[in-house]
């Protein structure tokens, strides 16, 4: 898609019979991008860190459409055993995927470790989906139409990655390395249509961001200026989830998506608006950063992409 302003949810294909993983499905842009897949019948797998939430968000779903096909799976992105048991399980029971969307995050906590040790927004926002997109790298090869949608930001234009110190010890900064966590995204999903298309995969990497929408990731950031700015200050000028939502729809959705393209909100500033294809900045496109982050995230996660010919 070039710019079209009209493109809305009602608009996504027929899913039926196509089975989805959605991360942080229970609120926000997961959940409004698990309403609408669901609408168009598909089989969502809502991956969700608290399983309670999940279910009430999943009954929330039901009772507006009682045919949907949905179910809710617990996964702890900031947790590496976590997301392998998530993996594991979701082998056994399904043969095979047809889009992972790597839509979880956390925003601007105070400085805090994950299970493993490592900064929790890099932890969460991109080590967790990118082990995750590993482990399940076998059951969407086996999809129809197979895509990794990953959400990235418009703040990975302001974001570069500390390789001499990914854990903050050293100066941290909330924003900062939220910004550090998306930059992340950007390059991990250019990276990984890079080396799908070397092995002549058929699963497409699309990137995609919201634009500035409303979302508990911003209203629930700790009490201080990030909470103040986003949840209080600009929240009248935010888009509301399901218009936040349209550009990883398309991304997940849409029959001319091509790999390695980003959708972003077509207006002001990529702030809100339809979905159309935006740039990723060019330090985020950088093939050097890409495999040096791809080598080191393997380093941190102990994964590594089975890829169906040799890279």
């Amino acid at each position: 898609m070039r710019k079209n302003q009209r493109w809305t949810a009602d608009r996504i294909p027929d899913q039926a019979k196509r089975v989805f993983v959605v991360t942080g499905a229970n609120s926000g842009l997961g959940l409004a991008t698990t309403r609408a897949l669901a609408r168009k019948g598909g089989h969502v797998i809502l991956a969700v860190r608290d399983e309670a939430k999940g279910h009430r968000a999943a009954a929330e779903i039901t009772a507006e459409q009682p045919g949907a096909d949905l179910e809710v799976r617990r996964l702890d992105l900031a947790d590496l055993d976590s997301v392998r048991a998530f993996a594991d399980q979701t082998r056994a029971d399904h043969p095979r995927l047809d889009v992972l969307v790597n839509n979880a995050g956390v925003m601007a906590p105070p400085r805090s470790l994950s299970a493993q040790g490592h900064e929790l927004q890099f932890a969460c926002n991109h080590l967790g989906h990118f082990a995750l997109t590993g482990l399940l790298l076998d059951l969407l090869t086996n999809g129809t139409d197979p895509r990794v949608v990953t959400v990235s930001s418009t703040n990975h234009r302001q974001g570069h990655l500390y390789f001499d110190d990914l854990s903050g010890e050293r100066k941290y900064s909330p924003m900062g390395f939220y910004n550090q966590s998306k930059f992340a995204n950007a390059v991990f999903g250019r990276e990984l249509h890079r080396r799908l298309t070397a092995a002549d995969s058929s699963v497409r990497s699309v990137l995609a961001h919201p634009g500035y929408t409303s979302t508990n990731l911003q209203t629930s950031a700790p009490v201080g200026m990030v909470k103040m700015l986003f949840g209080h200050i600009l929240a009248p000028l935010a888009q509301p989830p399901e218009q936040g939502a349209l550009p990883q729809l398309y991304a997940a959705t849409a029959p001319d998506v091509k790999g390695g393209e980003f959708i972003g909100p077509d207006g002001f500033a990529e702030l809100r608006g339809g979905p159309t294809q935006v740039q990723l900045s060019t330090a985020a496109a950088d093939p050097q950063t890409g495999r040096r982050l791809w080598e080191l995230s393997e380093q941190l996660t102990d994964v590594r992409f089975l890829f169906p010919a040799a890279f």
